[in-house]
Formats: structure tokens, C-alpha cells, sequence
């Protein structure tokens, strides 16, 4: 704890100053080299691979702090660092210096018959506020984009993540200094404070963007409170749809990663539909393997029919994003039913049809209405590193863009430049 904790006005002064600096290091950052924000990133990353012993030291007591606090298991698995965790979070942020530097990209380019020349070019949005709970892999993904994408960062973690975070701070700024650049470029608040979250919704003069990544609370927290425009990271309602063209062994592997690769995970399967025409040969065996692999399953009437083990699903369990060892499972009357389950239930971030027949692929595809659909694939693949895109900050599910993961690329704006001889206006 901090001053900061317990005196209103010196936190607010404190989240304000954080927004000058934040304003001034989004300025150089606009114009920067990209060879020396790449640079800063690589550092960024040796300074993340030299700091791993204070980090798990960190984390630890990160983590048995949560433990006395009766976290759940999902945000704990998410709390949770491991010398694996750290290398990819170093290997994360070299991936984002590989990226090509989106900004001054020209967009799009046309002559107007007056000899006007028109080019659309990406911009940064310029300082992007980030509100997340638990994941301290996050502080690096989104300082390691924003950075990128030449937008200065600040940073509000979850409290129980304070400590780790801090040190990843530390190493992201650590590369960034060593680079020529402002350190401001990222600051994470230092305080568990929760009042920090309000004074950044307000600060529309300093802050461009916020973006929230967490429960369905914080979510709707910061959507009902901010001034700023919000780029929202819905909670992950994600199914997986078996079609009666279903391969059943290719589908017993998918729906097992799917639920089961991690549970805690905003693309983890959280419905199993499956349709009526194979209910009976496809449906026991892969709730065996789900069983076996110690997963709980919910079921229709159908469902507990087929799996004496399964207990009865309720409405709720239509809506829940359980993040545990928990899948709730459906018969339905096939693609069309799939279909407007999906659009009635889920949250729009990533759904998976499994078939081998084109027919019921291309309206899956094209008719459910989330950020991301796959066809014969897990729906664990909802990631942006997965995507190409070195890290992420989370999955837009709102209908604005950006959509799906959310990178580099997705973290800029456009202006026109528009380019005369001497025309004027008749």
C-alpha cells in the first residue's frame, strides 16, 4: 500500500500527472523511428528475461496472497507465472518488434478528377488507458503493442497482481530508456486503489481510448461510467457445434482442447452442441473423454439420456462462462438450430462449427454473429499470438471495429492527407 491508498486528492493529482507524462511520451512516440521502437521492445524483452528470478519471486507472493483470499481457481491459473510464462512473455514482445511498423502505412490512395491526390494513412490512437484483472502477462502484451503502435500506455492491473506487474513495468521501461525513448510511454498505476479506475474514466482530455479486459462487472462498469470511447472485451461464451458431417475422431480431439487445454482461458468451450442426427454415435464418446479428463457436463434431456454421469442443465447454464472444468451440452435439430442457439446465448466472441460438410459450414460461417468462427478447429485458437500477431491485448466482441483480437495494427486510427496544386473550392 501506498499514500495514494488512503488520500483521494493526492491519487487523483497522481492518475493526472500519469496522464501529462502519458500525453507528452504519445507525442515522440507519434514520430518515432520504428527502428528505435523496435529496439526498445528487444531490450524490453532481454530486461523480462534478466529480471525472471525477482519476477517469480514477485509473483509468489502475488499468488499466496490471492490464495488467503479465496480467488478463484480460473483467475489464479491466470495469476500464476512460471519460468515458461516468462520466456513467453520475452518471446512475446520480440515477436511484436518483428512486426512491421503500422504507423504511416498508406491505407488507401485515389486522385479526385479536380488533381486533388487523397491518401488515408494509419496513425496511433494516442493514449490508451488499460483496466484488466489478474494477468500479469497482460502488462507486457499491452505495453509491447501500445508501444508498437507508437500509443503511450497506462496501465491499471488487477490488485492481486500488483508485484509482478511492477516488475514487468520496470523491465518494459528499463528497454524503452535504453532506447532513446520516454519512459512514460508506460506506467502502470501503483496503487490498489479502486477509486484509480473512476479517475481514469473521467480523464477524457488525457486518455483517447480505455480499453477493459475482465469479468462481465468490470466490463459493464466501465461501458456505464467512462467519458472516454471504450473498445470492450466481452467475458468468452464460446461454443462448439458437432454436425452430423462431423469427422468423430477429429471432433473427440477438438472438443477436448476446446473445453479442456485451459480452462481459465476466454476461448475455452463453455456449450457443446451437438446435432440430433448423431446424437447417439458421437455424443458418448466424446463426453467420455471429457469425463475422463475430470470435466463436469450439464446436459439437456437428451443429453443425460445418453450420459447416465451428466447432471441436468438448467437455463443459466446457457449463459455461463464457467472458466472451470465445467461444459454445458445440447442436442439440437441441426445447423439452423446450432445457429440461433449461438446468437441467442453466446457473448459474440468465438464460436467453431465441426463438419465435414460444406453446407452446414458456410451458413455457420457466415450467419453466426461473433468476433470469431472456425470450422474444424479448437476454439482455444482464439488468441492473437495464434493469429500472427505477436500478443494481444484481448478479444473486441463489440460490433464497432476492432474485432477479434486486438494488436498491434488494431490499436490505430487514420487521417487523410490530401495533396493540391493549387485548387480551390467553385
Amino acid at each position: 500500500m501506498t499514500a495514494l491508498d488512503v488520500n483521494s486528492a493526492e491519487l487523483e493529482a497522481e492518475i493526472r500527472a500519469m496522464g501529462v507524462l502519458a500525453r507528452h511520451a504519445a507525442d515522440v512516440l507519434a514520430h518515432a523511428d520504428p527502428a528505435r521502437k523496435t529496439d526498445a521492445l528487444r531490450r524490453a524483452a532481454a530486461e523480462v528475461r534478466g529480471a525472471r528470478a525477482e519476477l517469480l519471486a514477485a509473483n509468489a507472493e502475488d499468488v499466496a496472497e490471492a490464495e488467503q483470499s479465496a480467488l478463484s481457481h480460473a483467475l489464479l491459473d491466470r495469476l500464476r507465472l512460471s519460468e515458461g510464462a516468462i520466456e513467453a512473455m520475452a518471446a512475446g514482445l520480440e515477436a511484436v518488434a518483428a512486426l512491421p511498423d503500422p504507423i504511416g502505412t498508406e491505407l488507401a490512395r485515389w486522385s479526385r478528377p479536380n488533381g486533388l491526390d487523397i491518401a488515408r494513412v494509419r496513425i496511433p490512437l494516442g493514449v490508451i488507458g488499460i483496466i484488466y484483472e489478474s494477468r500479469p502477462n497482460v502488462t507486457a502484451d499491452a505495453g509491447g503493442l501500445c508501444l508498437r503502435a507508437g500509443n503511450a500506455v497506462i496501465l491499471r492491473g488487477g490488485s492481486e497482481s500488483l508485484r509482478s506487474s511492477r516488475v514487468i513495468e520496470a523491465c518494459l521501461r528499463a528497454g524503452i530508456a535504453a532506447a532513446g525513448l520516454p519512459e512514460a510511454a508506460v506506467q502502470l498505476v501503483p496503487t490498489r486503489n479502486r477509486a484509480a479506475v473512476a479517475l481514469m474514466l473521467r480523464m477524457a482530455d488525457l486518455i483517447d481510448v480505455i480499453v477493459p479486459r475482465g469479468g462481465r462487472s468490470l466490463i459493464e462498469r466501465v461501458q456505464r461510467e467512462s467519458r472516454i470511447p471504450v473498445i470492450a472485451h466481452l467475458e468468452g461464451l464460446c461454443h462448439t457445434y458437432v454436425d452430423r458431417g462431423a469427422d468423430l475422431e477429429q471432433a473427440r480431439r477438438i472438443v477436448l482442447n476446446a473445453k479442456m487445454r485451459r480452462t481459465g482461458v476466454c476461448g475455452a468451450t463453455e456449450t457443446l452442441l451437438v446435432d440430433r442426427a448423431v446424437a447417439a454415435t458421437h455424443l458418448p464418446p466424446i463426453l467420455a473423454d471429457l469425463h475422463a479428463a475430470g470435466c463436469e457436463i450439464r446436459g439437456d434431456a437428451e443429453t443425460q439420456a445418453l450420459d447416465p454421469l451428466a447432471s441436468a442443465a438448467t437455463d443459466e447454464d446457457w449463459t455461463t462462462e464457467y472458466l472451470d472444468a465445467i461444459l454445458a451440452v445440447r442436442v439440437v435439430d441441426g445447423v439452423e438450430a446450432a445457429i440461433d442457439h449461438i446468437n441467442r446465448y453466446g457473448s459474440h466472441h468465438t464460436d467453431a462449427i465441426l463438419t465435414d460438410d460444406e453446407r452446414s459450414a458456410a451458413p455457420f460461417l457466415e450467419r453466426v454473429e461473433s468476433a470469431i468462427v472456425l470450422h474444424n478447429a479448437s476454439t482455444q485458437f482464439a488468441d492473437g499470438g495464434e493469429f500472427g500477431m505477436g500478443a494481444e491485448i484481448g478479444i473486441s466482441t463489440g460490433r464497432l471495429p476492432p474485432r477479434g483480437p486486438v494488436g498491434a495494427e488494431q490499436l490505430t486510427s487514420y487521417k487523410y492527407v490530401v495533396r493540391g496544386n493549387g485548387q480551390t473550392r467553385p
